[in-house]
């Protein structure tokens, strides 16, 4: 039997037609207070920039805000895009969050800017190649060590010192996968929207890891993967609901923003070539009745031999959000 591993939720704060920003923003936290009492281990929350259906830009304040109307679950970032931060500014943010919320933030890294090359340009204040990267990271953890201070510099970020807060490496590509490896940090993989050789990318990522590595946290590789996931009471509700989430995905391709669509059938959804599209960046997924996500999830667990999970559940109604976290839970705690 395969094991249930634990369950944890990412939130981009899609905004549906007809909702404003507030109301997005709102529903997410309403959101966090039920997944805290459902027994999920994580929410994180993503940063995306210049996407007029997303409200996941400030991602430390929407972590800020969950943590305070939560008690249990783990709070954090999936994740800070580092490129478009100063790393200080970084360690004095989820410093401050973890002296507000001591054990409960985890800090997710990417390499990515999480938007357009000309949005990334008005953000940008570290590197993204992989040895910039590595340097940032290996400066926050001694921003975040017992002794406070940097590798690169005797400043001391404060707030940061001896919160030790977990970090882990958010990757999409083998280069992405390497580099986790190296750090000695935990890997989170995107298969949930790079799907292709996640199993090879959790492979490197597996036999590259140094557990001597300067920035290393654990002593094995650890791996937590994405999934896309919508539950409802029959597999053609839960399809139905799926089509906002293509749509979503056929705007991005094509370059159109709008704010996240009503769901449509199936079938009137774009072209053959469209639909074959939409099957390949998110054919990792468990969308169905609860029967057959269970199914789903536990073959997803057994093939890419994750140590956690981590869903990514779009709606145009947060109420069918929220059902699908409901029965999620039943399904699998």
């Amino acid at each position: 039997m395969t094991k249930h591993i634990p369950l944890n939720v990412l939130d981009l704060v899609s905004i549906s037609e007809g909702q404003t920003k507030s109301e997005a923003i709102n529903q997410a936290l309403e959101a966090a207070q039920l997944i805290d009492k459902l027994g999920f281990k994580r929410l994180w929350f993503a940063e995306h920039h210049n996407s007029k259906n997303l409200a996941s830009m400030a991602t430390s304040i929407l972590i800020a805000q969950a943590a305070k109307v939560t008690e249990k679950i783990r709070v954090g970032s999936g994740g800070i895009m580092l490129p478009n931060h100063a790393p200080l500014q970084v360690a004095e943010n989820f410093g401050t969050l973890a002296q507000l919320f001591p054990d409960r933030i985890d800090l997710g890294l990417g390499r990515a800017p999480g938007t357009d090359g000309r949005t990334a340009q008005l953000l940008t204040r570290s590197g993204g190649d992989p040895q910039s990267f590595a340097n940032s990271i290996l400066d926050l953890t001694g921003w975040f060590s017992d002794e406070g201070l940097a590798h690169s510099t005797p400043i001391t970020s404060n707030v940061g010192t001896g919160t030790n807060i977990p970090m882990w490496v958010l990757g999409s590509s083998m280069n992405g996968a390497s580099i986790a490896g190296q750090l000695g940090l935990p890997f989170s993989i995107a298969s949930h929207f790079t799907p292709d050789n996640y199993r090879e990318k959790i492979d490197l990522y597996r036999s590259t890891f140094k557990s001597t590595a300067p920035t290393a946290q654990i002593e094995e590789p650890y791996v937590m993967a994405g999934i896309n996931v919508v539950v409802a009471p029959t597999d053609e509700e839960a399809q139905r609901i799926w089509t906002t989430t293509q749509m979503m995905l056929l705007d991005l391709q094509t370059g159109k923003q709008r704010l996240m669509q009503p769901p449509v059938n199936p079938e009137e959804l774009g072209t053959e070539q469209e639909r074959a599209f939409m099957e390949s960046m998110f054919s990792v997924k468990a969308v169905g009745s609860p029967e057959t996500v269970r199914k789903k999830l536990e073959e997803f667990t057994d093939q890419s031999g994750a140590d956690e999970l981590i869903v990514i559940t779009y709606a145009y109604d947060p109420e069918d959000r929220k059902r699908s976290m409901k029965m999620l839970a039943d399904l699998w705690f």
